[in-house]
């Protein structure tokens, strides 16, 4: 999400924390219409977009993260698949990957506006396929 992007209203908004304008234009619409892809990435780390990356048009394509279900972009996936993942998992995951410092503000901040999202549109519920991400097993 850009800095214009971040205001009251729209991070209020369950599933507003994302740039759902940005993924529509510079990934659906070129998937959609047979076009390479050409997408900015966005940099959580020094928040900003990333260089660009160009995917080609191939028959099977993959997208992945955690709002790519958004309703805004309606029903447009072949396949749905949704990765459950315990607490206890995830915040190790978040830890090894961020820290302990930011770990803290995924919990206050991140961790409920997806899980207030996954609720709202029922995302689990919407998956063609559930998978139970579980240490050890």
């Amino acid at each position: 999400m850009q800095d214009e992007q971040r205001t009251k209203e729209r991070l209020q908004e369950v599933g507003g924390n994302v740039d759902y304008e940005r993924f529509t234009e510079e990934v659906l619409k070129p998937l959609l219409s047979g076009e390479p892809v050409h997408y900015r990435r966005f940099d959580c780390k020094s928040m900003t977009l990333a260089e660009g990356v160009k995917v080609p048009d191939k028959r099977v394509t993959i997208i992945e993260g955690s709002y790519c279900m958004n309703p805004r972009f309606g029903d447009i996936y072949d396949l749905k698949v949704f990765t459950d993942i315990e607490e206890p998992e995830q915040l190790e995951n978040i830890r090894a990957r961020n820290g302990e410092e930011k770990l803290a503000v995924f919990i206050e901040r991140w961790i409920p506006k997806e899980e207030a999202y996954f609720k709202k549109f029922r995302i689990k519920e919407q998956s063609d396929i559930v998978v139970e991400w579980r240490k050890n097993r």
